[in-house]
């Protein structure tokens, strides 16, 4: 695919939480004339926001998000605009999150461990149509599937939440009240409490408290 910009770059944006680590990967991108950084984002719902507005060609996102995760704001992001190439990074290799990411639509999975071989290759190869995946993450994959632990997962309760009922499950374990996450999500009172209340019937949980160590389980969060 050939960039659309004036410049015949690849426009990118960049998610991950961590400022210093953001700021390096955008000097490791901007390296390369073919590149250019068009927007940063710290949160998951920053993400979504920036994409919609400034719409890159691919977007860098982060596994681990606040307010939302990175699989969960990248399905957003392609729910409305499907062309956009996601490229998910991350400090695991573990074939879930690997899965779980080509699922929902994502083109390239990087470990940070080896962000400086691969970032702009991946950029680089999204941006062309293709695909990307660390080394070490073929590997687990090529295991995983040799294994048969590539597995359906249509009988998760997690697989079968909405994405508005994911995002308000992350938030309720990153500690917001529900007054919070209806004016984070632009919804009302309300409606943040009829999603908490199918989340913990759904997921078979009955205190908040269920609710955290179920998100820290799942990876949706990282315990303090």
């Amino acid at each position: 695919m050939t960039p659309t910009n004036p410049e015949n770059k690849i426009r990118v944006l960049l998610a991950e939480d961590h400022t210093l680590v953001r700021q390096g990967f955008r000097r490791i991108l901007e390296d390369d004339a073919r590149i250019t950084v068009v927007g940063e984002a710290s949160t998951g719902l920053a993400a979504v926001r920036q994409t919609k507005e400034l719409k890159p060609q691919v977007v860098v996102m982060d596994l681990s998000m606040p307010e939302l995760g990175g699989l969960e704001a990248s399905a957003e992001i392609l729910k409305e605009l499907p062309n956009t190439k996601i490229l998910i990074l991350s400090m695991y290799s573990n074939d879930a999150y690997v899965r779980k990411a080509f699922e929902i639509g994502a083109k390239g999975y990087i470990l940070k461990n080896a962000i400086e071989v691969d970032l702009t290759r991946a950029v680089i190869a999204l941006a062309e149509g293709g695909a990307y995946m660390s080394p070490g993450v073929s590997n687990v994959v090529i295991e995983s599937l040799r294994a048969g632990s590539f597995e359906d997962t249509s009988q998760d309760a997690y697989e079968r939440l909405t994405l508005r009922e994911r995002e308000v499950l992350q938030l309720i374990a990153q500690g917001k009240s529900n007054k919070e996450i209806a004016v984070l999500l632009s919804i009302s009172v309300n409606t943040v409490a009829v999603h908490r209340a199918h989340v913990m019937e759904a997921l078979g949980l009955h205190r908040t408290a269920e609710l955290v160590l179920y998100a820290v389980k799942r990876g949706l969060v990282v315990p303090q």
